[in-house]
């Protein structure tokens, strides 16, 4: 009898241990197999994309943004592929003209069928402002602290961008002293001028770019400046005139809007004399901002007053189109007025991307939103972003970024960076300081924007 109840002991000992080593066997299995994209891994294997097996799977993020220009990138591209590895996340972007945007943004807002991300040019348009204190985004403010680019935005642009004292979106960050003229040199020398310095000298340009053949082809067909149907280039060259940035201080001490000004009526009258003598496009008021190179690029207009940094786009742009040209681009702050030196400041942000409630539910969802965006401003990412593949896109001489003009990585080298950029909130500032200026025009560009600083 001890000899049968040693037996049944020892075999139920064997059933337990045999039992458990399934367990674990299953367990183990179980484990192993937590995401879709570690099929077909062995153990201990990463997989596809050096995404470690017990990863998460991408988070799907759909993001609602303007570009300017008509050729947009596609998931196609290189670059938008290597973001979403980098940042593991799968990436749905619509794309949508600027001088269309707020139409489609306002259309979105009303159908309640809301992108995860939105990007809105400003928090205080009407109906963003209403939908935020609607409860329609979430505050993101409270959580800028946990990510390491994230933290290190602006508190004066915060501010900026708060409502309420509550903020309520990523801004998208822009120099103050941003602004500038870009010109046609070339035509400048053509005409026997020399760069303008004050308001007077600016006219003069314009006049002689429409009047005197400055192309030297024997037609009159050119006009001095060209403008969009996007304000900015006339609320920049008001404040030539002593114009106030929005709201000035009045002779009684009382503040007094920019509009109840003199010095406003005598930009209008100035404006409209630049209309009258078809020294600008008749057209402006309806003119696509996506356009806003093509007449200078195509010899039909001499000037564009936004922001510096459209200078070396222009003439980048040229030489793309034309690798033989000889025309040359150069670029001013200002000119000087009735009471000196001024221009026109920015917000420090050029507009917010907003986190929709709606579409992100929970709060770990708006965590892994918001660890996108401070992923991607990873310096790597950032220069990956605005610049594309070293070696394909750009290359790096005596610590110079040089584009590589003409490249497909599958797409043109330009579409994957001009609407794909917009992405970025640039904080904190690491592409000023990346590369050496590639060209003589791009560190203009620096110095511009520097010096404005004294006049905005």
């Amino acid at each position: 009898m001890k000899m049968i109840k040693k037996m049944k002991s020892k075999r139920s000992f064997i059933v337990l241990a045999s039992l458990v080593l399934a367990l674990a066997v299953s367990a183990a299995g179980c484990s192993s197999g937590k995401t879709a994209n570690t099929a077909g891994t062995p153990d201990g294997d990463q997989a596809a994309g050096g995404t470690q097996a017990n990863e998460e799977a991408p988070f799907p993020i759909s993001v609602m943004m303007r570009s300017f220009n008509n050729d947009m990138i596609t998931s196609q591209s290189t670059i938008w592929k290597q973001t979403e590895e980098y940042t593991n996340t799968k990436l749905s972007i619509s794309f949508t003209p600027d001088a269309g945007y707020l139409d489609k943004m306002n259309i979105t807002l009303a159908s309640g069928s809301m992108p995860m991300v939105m990007f809105a040019p400003n928090v205080k348009i009407s109906s963003i402002a209403n939908a935020i204190k609607s409860g329609a985004f979430w505050e993101v403010g409270p959580y800028l602290k946990d990510y390491p680019n994230l933290s290190q935005m602006n508190p004066t642009i915060l501010n900026n961008i708060s409502t309420e004292g509550k903020v309520y979106g990523l801004y998208t960050s822009r120099a103050l002293g941003r602004l500038g003229v870009s010109y046609r040199k070339d035509w400048l020398d053509n005409v026997g001028l020399t760069e303008p310095k004050t308001i007077d000298d600016f006219y003069n340009m314009l006049k002689a770019f429409t009047n005197n053949d400055p192309d030297k082809d024997g037609k009159n067909d050119t006009y001095g400046m060209v403008v969009t149907k996007y304000a900015g280039p006339w609320d920049m060259m008001q404040t030539w005139f002593g114009v106030p940035n929005q709201w000035g201080v009045g002779g009684d001490g009382k503040l007094v809007k920019a509009e109840f000004t003199p010095e406003y009526m005598e930009a209008l009258k100035f404006f409209k004399k630049l209309y009258d003598e078809k020294l600008v496009n008749p057209d402006f008021a309806v003119y696509d901002s996506a356009k806003w190179n093509d007449p200078i690029i195509n010899d039909q207009a001499g000037v564009a007053v936004d922001v510096a940094d459209r200078s070396y786009q222009i003439e980048e742009a040229m030489k793309t189109a034309k690798p033989d040209t000889t025309a040359s681009i150069d670029l001013f702050g200002a000119v000087s007025g009735p009471t000196g030196l001024h221009n026109l400041p920015t917000t420090g942000y050029g507009g917010v991307f907003l986190i929709s409630k709606s579409s992100v539910k929970t709060e770990a969802d708006l965590k892994k939103v918001l660890s996108f965006f401070d992923k991607i401003e990873d310096k790597d990412m950032q220069i990956l972003i605005s610049y594309g593949i070293e070696g394909k896109h750009y290359k790096v001489e005596d610590g110079k970024m040089i584009p590589i003009l003409l490249n497909t990585d599958p797409q043109p080298a330009n579409i994957n960076i001009k609407s794909f950029n917009q992405l970025l909130i640039g904080v904190p500032d690491v592409l000023t300081t990346a590369f050496k200026p590639a060209t003589p025009l791009r560190g203009k560009v620096q110095e511009v924007q520097e010096a404005n600083l004294d006049i905005v």
